[in-house]
């Protein structure tokens, strides 16, 4: 926030200067501001008079209120070795300090001339203003008091404790300390009845602590005055972006942007611009804001930094990040502290796998906004994302073919450096049934690494070892889990495996030790209309001498992303090589179909102490061999909580009737816990 503080009563200074009749017209252009007018006034008199002490203290004053503050000084500092006792010029001298943001020079200068004269209202208010310069706002606070003792009501006094009082609750936003900013804020309404500036600093601080509704009463108080309308407008378009009702804040958006005419300040023009294009992105409406920006580059030669930050922002939404990063590049060319650049750099590099670099863009945005919230919140989403945690499940599920199972899991990951991960999982499975009165148990056991090789390509190695055991025998076997994830084209994703295990459906199948040897592609192919496209192929061959080929496809349409809502289609298609219906599920042709929707507000996006959950529901037709079509259906969810910054937990559940290459039967049911906690606050690495 930039601050503004007022300069001392000019006419509490002339007051000392006579009234000579032929320095009244001079006197008035300092009291008008017409301050190059009062320069070349006094100028005119001191070549007459040069040794005038008003006259020298009169042109001062003139050539700092015009900007030059250094002359200023050097013409006060001259005026002290003429006259060193003289506390208004002294006070002079002091208040060209403060011209020149020489506060610390200023803050010693007004503490001497306060022990001098403690009731000296331009010594207090001066002082207060110096303090305020230098972010000392409590203090500030507390001398531009004893300065309105000395002079009720002052308004310039009152001025400045308006914007001490900003200055001060905008230290306690980003502390996060909101009530106590709020109270200083509104304390603000006491001298200056709804004040435009403390009624944006109050929507903002509603803003900034998820209180939207409260921010869209502050920007209708705004938008009372209709020369505000467009500022209204567009802050109750932000607040409801915010609250997720992309559509709403299009609406109100576009009702600002329609209203724009010619006589339209430039400066709410392009504010009122800039607000209707980013809700056509956050619509996805994303020709349409093409459109609008490349208008804007038409007319302005010179791209500001504010058309810049449009283009990334699109471009960061249609995944096309290397066009985003090459706009903020260009965006900090201009201005180095630009917020936007650096933070929306950040989010381009995260997107595109630069992590180290992302760190870096961060913390220059911190550099230059101290604590501020997003910035912070960026590197928090960040560091979670290396730090080590432990996940725990634990499960019960049956079928309708009389088998039961427990289980136990537990994952981990340790990353070393924004690279490599150490991953390591185990698993602890009993199954029964309680016809055949056969029981089986098997640990498994998983350890390995994951390493980004490049921004776009990553590796995973796993390897480890299965014990077995059941009433007629005990065996160990190797596991492995390799995969090289790549992001070949913006908007797709392509995954190369390769997965050894073990059949542990049920007791019987995990006696007859079946090793399958899993070979893995999965593509997913996502769109900027909604539509999106995942494709799983496996092909499996095992030691019984019987392969497998698996294709699995799915293509659905985003119907809402806040929370997210998708419908689609699904379609699987299953071959063995060899029937083998006593042992397990395996026909040589198996066809299904379904129709699904899914709900879900996703962990990773729910704020601390924040409810997540999933609901996806299904329902098809499956064809095996020749038989007739099958009604199938599928239901699944879950509820969780997410607790402070480093824990999560949730309930889930399933239950389907579509038949499994490693189920036989054809009504399946799981219910499981599940808990996740991160060992550490921040990375290993960070530490």
């Amino acid at each position: 926030m930039k601050l503004k503080y007022s300069t001392l009563l000019i006419a509490f200074f002339i007051s000392f200067c006579g009234v000579s009749q032929e320095m009244k017209t001079g006197f008035a252009y300092l009291e008008t501001g017409k301050f190059k007018l009062a320069e070349t006034f006094f100028e005119t008199v001191l070549q007459t008079y040069p040794s005038n002490k008003t006259a020298r203290l009169c042109y001062g004053r003139a050539i700092g209120l015009n900007g030059d503050s250094k002359k200023a000084v050097r013409l006060f500092t001259a005026l002290l070795d003429d006259f060193p006792t003289d506390f208004e010029v002294k006070l002079n001298y002091a208040e060209a300090l403060l011209w020149n943001k020489d506060y610390t020079s200023a803050k010693g200068y007004y503490q001497n001339l306060l022990k001098e004269n403690d009731t000296s209202f331009p010594a207090l208010l001066g002082y207060a203003n110096t303090l305020s310069n230098l972010k000392e706002f409590e203090n500030a606070i507390i001398y531009v008091d004893k300065a309105l003792i000395v002079l009720p009501k002052n308004k310039n006094a009152l001025i400045s404790k308006k914007y001490m009082r900003l200055g001060l609750a905008n230290d306690k936003m980003k502390l996060q300390n909101y009530l106590e900013a709020e109270t200083l804020l509104k304390e603000n309404f006491e001298d200056f009845t709804n004040d435009k500036e403390t009624l944006l600093n109050l929507a903002n601080l509603y803003l900034i602590s998820n209180q939207m509704d409260r921010a869209k009463e502050i920007y209708e108080i705004i938008g009372d005055t209709p020369a505000n309308r467009f500022i209204s407008l567009n802050g109750i378009a932000l607040a409801e972006h915010l609250k997720s009702n992309d559509k709403a804040a299009l609406v109100v958006s576009q009702t600002a942007f329609d209203s724009l005419t010619e006589q339209t300040d430039v400066s709410l023009k392009n504010q009122t611009t800039e607000r209707y294009i980013q809700a056509l992105i956050w619509n996805k409406k994303y020709s349409l804001a093409e459109k609008e920006i490349d208008d804007l580059v038409l007319k302005n030669k010179n791209l500001e930094n504010w058309i810049l930050a449009l283009r990334a922002t699109l471009n960061i939404y249609k995944s096309d990040f290397k066009k985003s990063i090459s706009d903020y590049n260009l965006i900090l060319k201009n201005d180095s502290t630009s917020f936007d650049g650096n933070l929306g750099k950040a989010n381009a590099l995260k997107a595109s796998g630069y992590y180290d670099a992302a760190y870096k863009s961060a913390k220059n945005t911190l550099n230059f906004y101290k604590n501020q919230k997003d910035a912070t919140n960026f590197i928090k989403s960040l560091d979670r994302h290396f730090t080590p945690f432990i996940e725990t499940k634990a499960s019960y599920s049956f079928d309708n073919g009389n088998n039961e199972a427990y289980s136990y899991t537990a994952n981990s990951e340790f990353s070393f450096t924004t690279k490599l991960k150490l991953l390591a999982s185990y698993n602890y499975r009993t199954t029964a049934n309680s016809v055949t009165n056969m029981s089986a148990k098997s640990n498994n056991f998983l350890a390995g690494i994951f390493y980004q090789i490049l921004n776009n390509l990553t590796f995973k190695g796993c390897l480890g070892i299965t014990s077995s055991n059941t009433e007629t025998i005990n065996y160990s076997q190797l596991l492995a889990d390799f995969s090289l994830k790549i992001k070949p084209f913006k908007l797709q994703n392509l995954e190369l495996g390769y997965k050894r295990e073990l059949q542990n459906f049920n007791a019987e199948l995990l006696d007859r030790e079946i090793v399958q040897n899993n070979f893995l592609v999965n593509y997913s192919l996502n769109t900027n209309f909604r539509l999106g496209w995942f494709t799983q192929y496996y092909y499996t061959f095992q030691n019984d001498d019987n392969t497998r080929n698996l294709l699995f496809t799915s293509l659905y349409y985003s119907i809402l992303d806040k929370p997210s809502l998708k419908a689609g289609f699904n379609y699987q298609n299953i071959s063995f090589k060899k029937t083998v219906p006593t042992i397990y599920f395996s026909p040589r042709k198996f066809n299904a179909v379904e129709v699904f929707v899914n709900l879900i507000k996703d962990e990773n996006i729910a704020k601390n102490n924040e409810w997540f959950y999933e609901l996806t529901a299904a329902t098809g037709y499956q064809f095996i061999e020749d038989d007739q079509k099958q009604s199938t259906y599928r239901i699944q969810g879950k509820l969780g909580y997410k607790f402070k910054e480093r824990s999560a937990l949730n309930i889930y559940g399933l239950q389907s009737n579509i038949a499994s290459a490693s189920a036989a039967g054809f009504k399946f049911t799981e219910i499981g816990l599940r808990f996740k906690w991160y060992l550490f606050k921040k990375p290993l690495f960070k530490k």
